[in-house]
C-alpha cells in the first residue's frame, strides 16, 4: 500500500508540473492534479511576542484556537495519497497544542513526510524523547541571536539559554534512539540588529550538532517605518530602503505562482488558504469542516484566485511580501 501511495504521489507531482506549465502558456488556470505539499495549523497561540508576527502581536481578525486531533485526522486523510509533505505549522507555536505530537504520529501512519517549526522553548528532555518517538521528520528551530541581548530584540519574551538547552536535549534524545529523530535546522532570521552575529550563529549551530544552518529573510509589515531594520547585505533582505524610514519590495513579481498548484494551507478551524502568506485568512477559498477537499480544490473561487495571478498578481496583497528569489541558505 505504501508503494502504491508513493507511485500515486509521484505521478500526481509530475502532472502538477505539467498542468502548471500549461497554465503559464495558456495564461489561465489548468488544474489537472492535486496538491503535493500541505500545511495544517496546530494553533494560533504563541508564548512569545515577536513584533513582526501576527501571533506575537495578537492582532488576528480571524478566529483563534487549537486544532482538534479528530479534525486533523479528517483534514490530513482527505488529501492523501496525492499529498506527501505535511508541514504541521502555520501561525503560533505548535508545541502549545497538547495533541501536537499525537497528530504527527497520525500523519506518519498516513505516509506523510512531516515537518514543523518551533521557537524551541518546550524542548524538555521528555518532550524530545516524544518528538523522536512520534516519527517527526524535520524540525526547524528559530534562533535569531547568539546572545540574550540580541535574541530578545525580536524573540520578545524568549530565553536563548532555554532554546540552546532544548537543542542539547534533542541531540541527547536522538543519541539514545541510535540516531533516529528529525532532521534539525537552526534557522536565523536576519535583521539589522543581528546581522553581525551570522558567523557566530553558524558556529553555534555546528557546536549544537544540528543538521543544517539556514538564513531567512525577515518579513516586515510597516513599509513606511522599517528602514532601520534592514540588514546591510542585500541578499539578506526582501526590501530596499527608499528613504530614511521607508522601504520597498525588492522582488519583481511574475504573473504566475507555482504554490497555487503545488500546495495549500489549512487553518486550525478548517479554512483552506492559497498559501502561507495569507496569515489572517483574508483569501480563504473554502472550509474543510463544511466542504469536501475535492470540491474546494477546483472551485470557482479558487480558480478565480489562480486566474488573477496571470493578469494582476502585484495587486494581491499577500503576494507583495512573497519570498521569491530572497531565500538564502548557508552550509
Amino acid at each position: 500500500m505504501a508503494r502504491a501511495a508513493g507511485v500515486a504521489g509521484t505521478a500526481n507531482w509530475l502532472l502538477l508540473g505539467i498542468s502548471f506549465m500549461a497554465s503559464k502558456w495558456a495564461k489561465r488556470p489548468l488544474v489537472w492534479a492535486r496538491p503535493a505539499a500541505i500545511s495544517i495549523e496546530p494553533t494560533t497561540s504563541c508564548n512569545l511576542r515577536c513584533p513582526e508576527c501576527i501571533s506575537g502581536t495578537r492582532t488576528f481578525t480571524r478566529k483563534t484556537g487549537m486544532l482538534d486531533p479528530a479534525q486533523f485526522r479528517h483534514f490530513a486523510q482527505s488529501m492523501r495519497p496525492s499529498a506527501f509533505y505535511l508541514n504541521l505549522y502555520f501561525q503560533g507555536e505548535p508545541f502549545l497544542n497538547p495533541a501536537f505530537l499525537q497528530m504527527v504520529a497520525t500523519a506518519r501512519t498516513f505516509g506523510y513526510y512531516t515537518a514543523t517549526s518551533t521557537n524551541g522553548h518546550y524542548l524538555t528532555p521528555d518532550m524530545c524523547r516524544q518528538v523522536v518517538a512520534s516519527g517527526l521528520n524535520r524540525l526547524v528551530v528559530s534562533i535569531d541571536g547568539t546572545t540574550q541581548e540580541t535574541y530578545k530584540k525580536y524573540r520578545v519574551g524568549g530565553t536563548l539559554a532555554k532554546v540552546v538547552q532544548g537543542l542539547e536535549n534533542l541531540r541527547q534524545a536522538k543519541k539514545e534512539a541510535a540516531g533516529k529523530g528529525p532532521f534539525v535546522i537552526f534557522q536565523f532570521i536576519v535583521f539589522a540588529h543581528n546581522e553581525h552575529q551570522i558567523a557566530d550563529a553558524s558556529a553555534m549551530a555546528k557546536d549544537l550538532g544540528v543538521n543544517a544552518f539556514v538564513l531567512k529573510t525577515a518579513q516586515l509589515n510597516d513599509l513606511a517605518n522599517s528602514a532601520n531594520m534592514l540588514p546591510t547585505a542585500p541578499e539578506h533582505s526582501r526590501y530596499v530602503a527608499v528613504s530614511e524610514k521607508a522601504i520597498a519590495f525588492r522582488n519583481e513579481l511574475s504573473d504566475h505562482c507555482w504554490r497555487m498548484w503545488s500546495g495549500l494551507v489549512v487553518s486550525w478551524d478548517g479554512l483552506v488558504l492559497p498559501c502561507c502568506f495569507d496569515k489572517d485568512a483574508s483569501h480563504a477559498v473554502g472550509n474543510l469542516t463544511e466542504q469536501s477537499f475535492a470540491s474546494i480544490w477546483k472551485s470557482d473561487k479558487y480558480q478565480r484566485f489562480r486566474a488573477q495571478l496571470f493578469t494582476d498578481r502585484s495587486s494581491i496583497d499577500i503576494c507583495q511580501n512573497c519570498t521569491e528569489g530572497h531565500q538564502v541558505f548557508a552550509a
